[in-house]
């Protein structure tokens, strides 16, 4: 069982570290063709990835006669060997959302998206997960049933996400400064929080992104931000020693 919690953990870490994805659909009026596109993707506060796709589309016309879908997400980054790499493969069906939050999160996670988010062609789809087929490297291959992939829903925590957000980028954006070159060891100035989930937080500057875990899972507002006070000092303290 910690196993595949584990193997679970790294499947989230990726969908969440990555802001895109190969989606496959089956062709419409088609023997059962596949068709795979580029998509750009976020995720909710469980896990499931949240997608913004045109109904123009050829695969959101394809998903209208048949929900079944697959993404694939690469995390192999510049690898010499990317088959050495880490990547998942989803299966399972994509469906229209109107929440709200899967909304606010992808424009969060996305926010170029916002210009054409208003068109009447354009709808969100979370995605119903099945099962997920991760390969973490020579012969570290795992299929995962849907039950282990989704953390529990944290209403105390998503409630208070634009909040959180809207501090530490209008507040504390020193603190955010210092995630990104003491943590994560990136350059540039500016970068922002868009987004705060039980697991971790998600960075952004310019068209570049950034995922920092947390140390523990949190539940609610006070855990994020005794989290993101934790790291802050971890931060100072990295900066000192650098």
């Amino acid at each position: 069982m910690l196993e595949e919690q584990q193997l679970a953990q790294t499947v989230r870490r990726i969908l969440r570290s990555v802001p895109r994805a190969s989606l496959g659909t089956v062709m419409r009026k088609s023997d059962g063709a596949p068709y795979v596109s580029l998509v750009v993707v976020a995720t909710d506060h469980r896990g499931a990835p949240i997608l913004l796709l045109s109904d123009l589309a050829d695969h959101s016309r394809n998903l209208r006669a048949d929900e079944r879908a697959s993404l694939l997400f690469d995390d192999t980054g510049e690898r010499e060997d990317p088959l050495a790499g880490e990547r998942v493969t989803l299966q399972g069906r994509l469906r229209r959302s109107a929440l709200p939050q899967h909304r606010d999160r992808y424009l969060a996670r996305h926010p170029a998206a916002r210009s054409y988010a208003e068109f009447q062609d354009f709808s969100f789809y979370c995605f119903i997960f099945e099962r997920a087929h991760l390969v973490a490297g020579f012969g570290r291959i795992h299929w995962l049933d849907a039950a282990a992939l989704l953390i529990a829903p944290q209403p105390a925590l998503s409630e208070h996400e634009a909040e959180i957000l809207e501090h530490m980028n209008d507040e504390h954006r020193d603190a955010i400064g210092l995630y990104a070159r003491h943590l994560l060891h990136l350059q540039g100035d500016g970068w922002r929080l868009t987004g705060v989930d039980p697991e971790g937080c998600d960075l952004r500057l310019g068209s570049r992104v950034a995922r920092l875990p947390f140390e523990r899972p949190v539940t609610d507002a006070n855990g994020a931000r005794s989290e993101l006070v934790r790291l802050v000092k971890r931060a100072r303290v990295a900066a000192g020693a650098s």
